[in-house]
């Protein structure tokens, strides 16, 4: 009988975040089928309505296969890589229609779900720790940080499509924690060097109504996250949670948030809240 710690993260994952993922396909997929075309700008990006889609049909391909544990070299790594590696799959990807892309985009949720779990029973079934970490084209996870991963980036570019065909998006501050776990490991890794290397200070940051709470502390160009409430922070930041998600994929301007009173700074030196947002590189 295979066992597993509570507190294991490579465990099956939880329904609430297989359910975002499965919602978050269908609403995306729905906003496509609701378009008038695709060819259509999308706001603040150079991709059309039809190559958002065609890019989100393909990451979640993507991410299926890196859960089922294929190898699948995206980029080198780093953030800086992410874009031309995104124009040189879509230069090879011809697909632009809507339905064909929504119903891609929902399949391969589905099968990154199916893969997951395929990947823990046989996991179970050897009496190991787990199948290999998945290498993400941001550094290895494991598959429940990759779902956290599929989901962020879902959410991110169902914002962009929401707004392109001027429709509701889909993000509400229960999808925002459930993406929590992915932004949390990789904000260290997004870091920018020049922002953060004559930094001192030790943030704290909670988002507003979700009982999220993590600290975020630099020295000497070392970044480091930690989840719970830091001790002795030097600016403690209250973010409303979709807010906090949009600021970090660089889909609102900070000081708009703030204007908005969506971001607000306290504690020993409030002065340093502003800075927070340029200290990172949307992923």
């Amino acid at each position: 009988m295979h066992t597993r710690d509570p507190q294991d993260e490579s465990g099956p994952l939880p329904e609430a975040l297989r359910q975002a993922i499965r919602g978050t396909a269908d609403d995306i997929a729905a906003l496509l089928r609701s378009a008038p075309g695709t060819a259509g700008a999308v706001p603040g990006s150079q991709w059309t309505v039809g190559e958002a889609a065609a890019h989100l049909a393909m990451a979640n391909e993507l991410m299926a296969d890196l859960a089922a544990g294929h190898e699948r070299p995206y980029g080198d790594g780093t953030p800086q890589s992410l874009a031309p590696a995104n124009a040189r799959a879509l230069a090879a990807f011809g697909e632009r229609r809507a339905e064909p892309l929504a119903a891609m985009i929902t399949e391969q949720a589905g099968v990154f779900l199916a893969a997951v779990d395929r990947a823990d029973t046989e996991a179970g079934d050897a009496e190991s720790t787990g199948a290999p970490t998945p290498i993400t084209p941001l550094g290895p996870m494991n598959r429940a940080v990759l779902a956290s991963y599929l989901l962020t980036h879902m959410l991110g570019h169902g914002y962009d499509l929401a707004r392109a065909v001027r429709r509701p998006h889909m993000i509400d501050g229960d999808r925002v924690g459930l993406c929590m776990p992915f932004m949390l490991s990789v904000m260290p890794r997004v870091a920018d060097p020049a922002a953060t290397a004559r930094l001192t200070a030790r943030f704290a940051v909670r988002l507003r109504g979700g009982g999220t709470v993590f600290g975020v502390d630099l020295a000497g160009g070392a970044v480091a996250v930690t989840e719970g409430e830091p001790e002795r922070p030097d600016c403690t930041l209250l973010i409303d949670p979709v807010a906090f998600l949009l600021i970090a994929l660089g889909r609102r301007n900070p000081w708009v948030a703030i204007a908005r009173g969506q971001v607000f700074a306290q504690g020993r030196k409030p002065w340093l809240g502003p800075r927070f947002p340029a200290l990172f590189t949307a992923p």
